[in-house]
């Protein structure tokens, strides 16, 4: 797996430009926030159709979050974890086939139906940016090298498993001790993956992906709104106490002669 030399290419594509898009990231995210908080919105189009958005949000949604967790166990936990727990090497991928396929399809044909209604509806596809369609390609660029890259480790197995290559490589970003050596030995359709994720996190704080860094998480926890109360003393129902009609308002100067003040 180490019989790689590294050269000078997969320095700088392994260990500068990861930091280098942590960078725009983080810098851009902070400038987009303070500069630019009006425009921090997925831009919603279900005004103008919503029978296509009920369907293909959710999918989409709940694919991707899928993809995320799949993508956060095989390359945060160590393959050494899971043979201590009595996960073999075939159980794990069997499950990270099984479930990454499922997920993955259902990623895709979310984005394909979104895609769809956006550019078959006119008002919809009236309101899509240039920045929007660069994002989309991104986007389903990044699923579909996914998927390939899943179809390709298992049927081709000269592919060096993802967990020795791209797992430690990843790991070790965080520690600032980049594994060039580990990415450098990984098969070609991993490391396209890794650069058209990477170049689609470079871009996701100018784009509408940014919401997903504000995800509304304190719905969870903040106290009930309170519409309507119902207190008998001010009359049953509603927040304001119920009249007998109109109340006489006037002052002592314009009172006439032999009238009781209220």
């Amino acid at each position: 797996m180490r019989d790689v030399e590294p050269g000078i290419g997969d320095i700088l594509l392994w260990g500068v430009l990861p930091y280098v898009v942590l960078a725009v990231v983080i810098g851009g995210t902070i400038w987009r926030y303070r500069y630019d908080q009006f425009g921090w919105t997925t831009r919603s189009s279900q005004l103008y159709e919503s029978r296509l958005l009920r369907i293909g949000s959710p999918v989409f949604h709940f694919g991707i979050l899928a993809v995320l967790v799949g993508h956060i166990v095989g390359l945060v936990i160590p393959k050494s974890w899971t043979d201590a727990v009595g996960i073999t090497e075939g159980m794990y991928h069997v499950m990270a086939l099984g479930i990454g396929a499922v997920a993955g399809i259902g990623t895709l044909a979310g984005i394909v139906l979104l895609i769809w209604r956006r550019r078959t509806t006119g008002p919809v596809f009236m309101a899509t940016t240039a920045n929007d369609k660069f994002m989309y390609v991104l986007l389903v660029g990044a699923i579909l090298a996914g998927l390939a890259t899943t179809a390709i480790s298992v049927f081709d197995h000269s592919v060096t498993n993802y967990r020795e290559t791209v797992s430690p490589w990843f790991r070790s970003i965080w520690i600032l001790q980049p594994d060039v050596a580990a990415m450098a030995a990984s098969g070609l359709s991993f490391k396209v993956h890794v650069l058209w994720g990477l170049a689609l996190f470079m871009v996701w704080p100018f784009t509408r992906l940014v919401h997903a860094f504000t995800a509304p998480l304190h719905y969870f926890f903040r106290p009930y709104i309170v519409y309507r109360s119902r207190d008998a003393r001010r009359g049953g129902h509603g927040s304001t106490p119920t009249r007998r009609g109109w109340d006489p308002i006037g002052t002592p100067d314009r009172e006439r002669p032999g009238t009781r003040r209220r």
